[in-house]
């Protein structure tokens, strides 16, 4: 009974050391931890706030009026590059055409010409006819026995007609002026023809 009662009695003074030998480790493990400072992490910020104050909004609007004004002036201080007219491009052929006055003449000519033909013939086939003369060209003998000697005729005085034409719109310039050679050549040469056919006939 009395060491009962001892046992009882003397544990308390020692779990009230427990108690301080406690409180006293912690102190120092905190103590230790304020000091560390790789153990101490910072609170997290305040979150930003989605809608912007009345001074976040003037301020972006002197940084946008700024930003614009710096725009007008780097535009007004570029130079601005005017873009060169579109010269036309000269053709490397150029058709040219025939005058009024050269179309008249080439009309008039070409009806002079097909009448001499007209005339050569009928004198060729007056004097063949009658026996006084023979066709002396080999490409038209087959016909100078029949009418179609007309029609043959008139062969030779279209080509000189399309040989005219050409030359009027000929890129030299000598041929140009010559165009109305070949038409006033072939003329003359059925109205000379013609008339030695009518000295043949008596």
């Amino acid at each position: 009974m009395l060491l009962a009662t001892v046992l009882l009695l003397f544990p308390l003074p020692q779990a009230a050391n427990v108690a301080k030998t406690l409180v006293a480790e912690h102190a120092i493990v905190s103590a230790g931890a304020t000091k560390d400072s790789s153990l101490s992490r910072p609170l997290p910020s305040m979150p930003a706030p989605k809608v912007a104050t009345d001074a976040d909004a003037s301020a972006t609007s002197a940084i946008g009026s700024v930003t614009a004004n710096a725009t007008i002036a780097t535009e007004a201080i570029e130079p601005r590059i005017v873009p060169m007219p579109i010269q036309p491009v000269k053709p490397a052929y150029t058709r040219i055409g025939e005058t009024p006055a050269q179309r008249k003449l080439w009309y008039a000519l070409a009806i002079t010409g097909h009448s001499a033909a007209g005339f050569d013939a009928w004198s060729t086939r007056r004097a063949v006819s009658q026996h006084y003369g023979s066709e002396a060209n080999p490409l038209l003998r087959p016909f100078s026995h029949s009418r179609t000697l007309y029609a043959a005729m008139q062969v030779s005085p279209a080509v000189m007609d399309y040989i005219g034409k050409r030359m009027m719109v000929s890129q030299n310039r000598w041929v140009r002026k010559m165009w109305w050679l070949p038409q006033a050549a072939g003329t003359g040469i059925s109205i000379s023809a013609g008339v030695h056919n009518m000295n043949l006939v008596p």
